[in-house]
């Protein structure tokens, strides 16, 4: 069994005990509706406000389908020279606009893109792939909307929607400058690597995996579905840029290397960060945990820096 009082350091421990204290280890046996609410409490008591410069607009991409409600980022010091379409977390059922609305205005703010949220549908009132199609409806409209780049980016389920639209959109008139993706669900082997090694890991259990599997799916079979396990592509060739940064003590860890290696064997561009004793969901530590600031460090300089079309890996 993993000794995590060896891996993780005493910040990281009182991030996970503050965390705990919101949103139990449990809380999958909780309903939907207690999951939300619990969650949306623990991200008020995060939350860090927005840099002085940031101002935000929620307003709505019309589809034929239904809206979808987005949320933009703008700094009043920066050029918007790209545009970063950034995909939330929360096992495809939790979040939303609020649940990472400091985090988008710190993206904003420290790379002076322009961000632009998305609140695509939650399960279980809407299976895959419903989410999927909400984000590619998003990056179409960004893709029509005007010339400037657009950088895909994630984070845990968010991240594995940023890199289905990276796989889908490789046939688009336009196509993403870069991906990032952060500690992201890509549909690795659940039987071998990280999930079995931090199978039990604070903040986030190969069991929460399958409950949040279940629920997605709707008992439907996803196996080969690119658009629901980016990893079960069978084909890595065109693909952006990405830079993937996984946590160590995390069931989903091996994912990301998993997804690197893939990209690297069809001659793309990718880089693995795995950061050493942090735990899923550590952009929330960003400001507490001094590496979960040097991570978001990272965050920051790989958009900002395929954004401007550079890699400096």
């Amino acid at each position: 069994m993993t000794d995590y009082s060896k891996l993780i350091d005493a910040e990281t421990w009182a991030f996970i005990d503050r965390t705990n204290a919101f949103y139990p280890p449990d809380t999958t046996d909780y309903t939907i509706d207690q999951q939300r609410a619990v969650y949306d409490r623990m991200c008020r008591e995060f939350f860090a406000g927005y840099p002085d410069s940031v101002t935000a607009e929620t307003t709505a991409v019309e589809t034929a389908a239904h809206d979808i409600t987005i949320r933009i980022y703008r700094s009043a010091t920066a050029g918007h020279s790209a545009v970063v379409l950034y995909f939330h977390g929360g096992g495809f059922i939790l979040g939303g606009l609020e649940s990472h609305d400091d985090v988008c205005a710190e993206l904003c703010q420290r790379t002076g893109f322009e961000v632009v949220a998305v609140d695509y549908r939650l399960v279980p009132e809407h299976v895959h792939p419903a989410a999927f199609d909400d984000a590619m409806r998003a990056y179409r409209w960004a893709a029509d909307r005007d010339a400037r780049p657009i950088l895909l980016c994630g984070d845990s389920a968010g991240g594995n929607l940023a890199a289905a639209v990276a796989h889908r959109a490789r046939d688009h008139a336009r196509v993403p400058v870069g991906q990032v993706l952060i500690y992201p669900g890509l549909g690795g082997d659940m039987s071998a690597g990280s999930y079995v090694t931090h199978a039990a890991a604070p903040m986030l259990t190969v069991r929460d995996l399958e409950f949040y599997g279940r629920l997605r799916s709707g008992g439907s079979d996803s196996a080969g579905d690119a658009t629901y396990a980016p990893l079960a592509d069978s084909d890595f060739a065109r693909l952006p840029p990405s830079v993937v940064i996984t946590a160590e003590c995390d069931p989903l860890s091996s994912d990301g290397q998993d997804y690197r290696d893939r990209v690297l064997a069809a001659g793309g561009k990718a880089v693995w960060f795995e950061e050493t004793g942090l735990v899923h969901g550590y952009l929330r530590a960003r400001h507490t945990v001094a590496r979960a600031a040097v991570s978001f460090e990272r965050i920051v300089a790989a958009v900002r820096a395929l954004g401007n079309g550079e890699w400096p890996y």
